[in-house]
């Protein structure tokens, strides 16, 4: 027979006790979430009721749940509606995770601020794990904190009183999150009461964490936020109606107001064995059809204490001096600047001063280096992940693949090579940089992960491989046995597990179209970039080095549309000298020759590009801050410095320097005039051709006025898309709408070509829309007189040019101008792609 227990709860504030059936919110008042009690509270500090773990605590700070040693939930409100206030008002005082004594203090709360911007001030104390109680005190009347409010009866359960449903696992479709708060106390203990509805044993799932979905607790852990994927997995008789079920009340709210329910598909619930796809989102675009390969990383055994400190603190700098040596070499023999760069990322991290000191100190304790390296990576690491910031999560892969490579080093462990078949498709929690680096590309395929990002290091590596790629899938994709065939869509986000022989076979020969067109596309990279109806089109190229330079006219461009010249500037602690510079851009110039154009952009820094030696005050939104023009024209010398340096390469190619994130007319006029100084100090006759970047809706607008004051303009789509949507293009689920294909975006350049050509200027692209194939046909259509694109796709847009007739570009465009969403854009132009290459299959035939 079970025995009973009791457990004494304390009142967590003191005030106005109520019972919940005054409360005027009926999901309280109900008891949905768990039976309880309120106060009206007279004092302004939240504190424990009895002793245990924080199990969750609101990022917002309104809500607290206590769970103790044998298993009782306490969840505290602090007022209704609170959650809206979005933490102003709240000051928490304990953090996730932390043990607390009964009467411990919580959180504090500005009363005055929540009874004029809340609905009630009204907090309650609720028992969710269901454990009946008796009050020690009237259910009215006044309570003082920490006084002796209930007492809860505790049962003790057998040891073998419940067992786990037997069968498979089920799956919903991935499901994206309406609520605006998420799913806070009220909407998660609706869909914890529908949950317990069903026999089956029920998970809530938000990318690679769960909960159990009969727990409000466990639901209110997760953090989730508007935006969230989330998908619901049960095992039992009645999994598939429990699915079912929840999957709709997801969708509609969970009893909340929410916009038209958005689903990544319909809902749909599929057993794990016969699961057909599994989703994520593509890192690197391409397609595959392999085998599974399952990869993880080899576990590594550290002790703790170590032997003398000198020898400790030798075993460490050597492992240090060996990977920057390593990583040395990576950047060495990288193909590409990108991939040089996140190498070179890696080695400023083995110098991080912090890092060092925490390791350092370790040894000090009498650690051996293995442990005090691996102590002061990982806890780094993991305060960048908690930090909020997708990027700085993004980092702490980075910050992991460095601290691995130490680590090896110290204990003298050799890397254990992959033993991989032909036509493999790796599987794994995730990739480190070094791993994808390191992958042999003669048998990979592709691979797809549970985590990372589109805009990891591992995407970009991926990418620059060519190796189509999937992050972001479900927990699933790792329990595939190696050798299961596999089709990896990268451009779709699916890994199709039984593909079907007819989408093989449909693939492959796509595939082979794609790559004997590259082949001709190669073959013919240096014709000139003329339409079907005899119009020529600049294609030049973006660059921040002289081999990107030199590869770019191999491939057939014909000049530097950009020269990214904050890359001399970059990844040092001074300020190039005059003769490095003036040395650089006079090479660069040699290369193109006199006939060329060299389009170089001045020093754009600041916002995502800071300089250790140009002080900067810390800016709460440094892309609306001091960036680009703005912090040179406050820092004068800096640009006077490197005016005198491009100037020192005029005569070599045809000179053109482009002035970035102009807004103003007075910015342009005063460059220009420091721009004239130096070049008369310097005793030149001519100026270069003096330009702006048109990356700001500003400029856009103001296109008449600047073009009679300059001579030409070159449109950055990237950011000029970020500042009029007003999205951040690195946010994680805002980036796929920050689309340069939107409507509003289009009008902006094509304002900008009819005041350019109004007086007579040209006008280019520089962003990355100029590199998209589907954009090009619309851009000639606008009017654009060039295109300066990514080095390795110069041959690609040249061809794409000599497809098209501009008659039929300039009526597309005149068409999309029209639309409401980049979405009608893409589908519009997909349809004349489509037309396109039927003429073109006319006309040769």
């Amino acid at each position: 027979m079970p025995t009973t227990q009791h457990l004494q709860l304390l009142a967590p504030l003191s005030g106005v006790l109520m019972p919940l059936d005054q409360v005027p919110d009926p999901v309280f008042s109900s008891r949905l979430i768990g039976d309880g009690l309120c106060i009206d509270p007279t004092s302004q500090t939240l504190c424990a009721p009895m002793a245990g773990v924080i199990s969750n605590l609101q990022r917002s700070g309104h809500a607290v749940s206590i769970t103790d040693d044998r298993g009782v939930q306490v969840l505290m409100h602090i007022g209704l509606d609170t959650v809206n206030l979005a933490g102003k008002g709240f000051t928490r005082l304990v953090e996730e995770g932390q043990r607390v004594e009964a009467g411990q203090a919580l959180i504090e709360f500005d009363a005055d601020y929540l009874a004029l911007h809340a609905r009630s001030l009204l907090t309650l104390m609720l028992v969710v794990s269901a454990e009946p109680f008796s009050l020690l005190t009237p259910d009215t009347g006044l309570v003082e904190s920490g006084q002796p409010l209930l007492r809860l009866n505790l049962a003790e359960q057998p040891a073998n009183a419940a067992s786990a449903p037997e069968g498979e696992a089920l799956f919903s479709r991935q499901m994206i999150l309406s609520n605006p708060n998420g799913l806070h106390a009220r909407p998660a203990a609706v869909f914890a009461q529908a949950a317990k509805g069903f026999a089956a044993s029920i998970c809530l799932h938000k990318q690679q964490a769960s909960a159990n979905a009969k727990s409000l607790v466990a639901i209110m852990a997760l953090q989730t936020v508007q935006g969230d994927a989330l998908q619901i997995s049960a095992v039992g008789e009645d999994a598939e109606l429990a699915i079912k079920t929840l999957a709709e009340l997801l969708a509609a709210g969970c009893g909340e107001a929410v916009a038209a329910p958005v689903v990544s598909e319909p809902v749909a619930v599929v057993e794990a064995p016969s699961l057909k796809v599994l989703r994520g989102v593509c890192a690197s675009p391409g397609s595959a059809f392999g085998r599974v390969v399952q990869v993880a990383e080899q576990s590594l055994e550290v002790a703790e204490f170590g032997a003398d400190q000198a020898v400790e603190r030798r075993h460490l700098e050597r492992g240090l001096f060996q990977a920057t040596q390593a990583l040395q070499g990576l950047c060495d023999n990288a193909t590409g600047d990108a991939q040089a760069e996140i190498f070179k990322a890696h080695q400023q991290l083995l110098e991080d001063p912090s890092l060092l000191e925490q390791a350092y100190a370790l040894i000090a304790e009498g650690k051996s280096a293995a442990f005090a390296w691996r102590n002061s990576t990982e806890a780094t690491a993991e305060l960048f992940k908690k930090l909020g910031s997708a990027l700085l999560a993004e980092r702490a892969v980075d910050l992991a693949d460095v601290g691995e490579r130490v680590l090896k080093l110290i204990l003298g462990v050799q890397d254990s090579a992959w033993v991989l078949p032909e036509q493999a498709i790796l599987i794994a929690e995730q990739l480190t940089p070094s791993q994808t680096a390191g992958l042999d590309t003669s048998k990979v395929l592709g691979f797809a992960t549970v985590g990372g990002g589109a805009t990891s290091h591992v995407a970009i590596l991926a990418r620059a491989f060519g190796l189509p790629a999937i992050c972001g899938l479900p927990t699933q994709v790792l329990s595939l046995a190696s050798g299961t065939q596999v089709l990896l869509d990268a451009d779709n986000g699916e890994l199709q597990l039984d593909p079907d022989l007819a989408v093989i076979e449909q693939l492959q020969a796509k595939r082979q179209q794609q790559r004997l067109r590259h082949q001709r596309e190669l073959e013919q990279a240096g014709l000139a970039a003329c339409t079907r109806d005899g119009h020529h089109f600049e294609v030049t190229a973006n660059v921040a080095s002289l081999p990107e330079v030199e590869q770019a006219m191999a491939l057939g461009g014909e000049g530097v549309g950009l020269l990214r010249s904050e890359f001399l500037y970059l990844e040092r602690n001074t300020a190039p000298s005059h003769d490095e510079q003036a040395a650089t851009y006079s090479a660069i110039a040699r290369a193109l020759g006199p006939e060329r154009n060299l389009v170089v952009r001045t020093l754009d820094v600041g916002g995502d590009k800071p300089l250790t030696y140009v002080p900067m005050d810390s800016e709460a939104n440094p892309f609306l801050g001091m960036r680009g023009i703005r912090l040179c024209l406050e820092r004068p010398e800096l640009l006077r410095e490197q005016f005198r340096a491009i100037l020192s390469c005029a005569g070599l190619a045809r000179l053109h320097i482009m002035l970035p994130m102009v807004s103003q007319l007075s910015e342009l006029r005063q460059a220009r005039q420091m721009l004239e100084e130096e070049a008369l100090a310097l005793g030149l006759k001519a100026l270069p051709k003096l330009g702006i970047m048109i990356e700001v809706p500003a400029a856009a607008l103001m296109a008449d006025l600047f073009a009679a004051e300059v001579d030409f303009f070159s449109i950055g789509t990237n950011d000029l898309t970020q500042y009029t949507l007003a999205m951040d293009r690195d946010h994680p689920r805002l980036a796929s709408q920050a689309d340069s294909l939107h409507p509003a975006v289009l009008r902006l350049i094509a304002s900008t070509v009819k005041a350019a050509h109004a007086h007579g200027k040209w006008v280019g692209v520089c962003g990355a829309l100029a590199s998209e194939a589907l954009a090009v046909p619309l851009l000639l259509g606008l009017g654009v007189d060039e295109l300066s694109v990514s080095v390795p796709l110069i041959p690609s847009i040249k061809a794409t040019i000599r497809e098209v007739d501009l008659r039929e570009c300039q009526a597309i465009a005149q068409q999309v101008l029209s639309l409401e969403s980049a979405e009608q854009v893409r589908e519009a132009l997909h349809r004349h792609q489509q037309t396109a290459v039927v003429s073109s299959l006319v006309l040769e035939n």
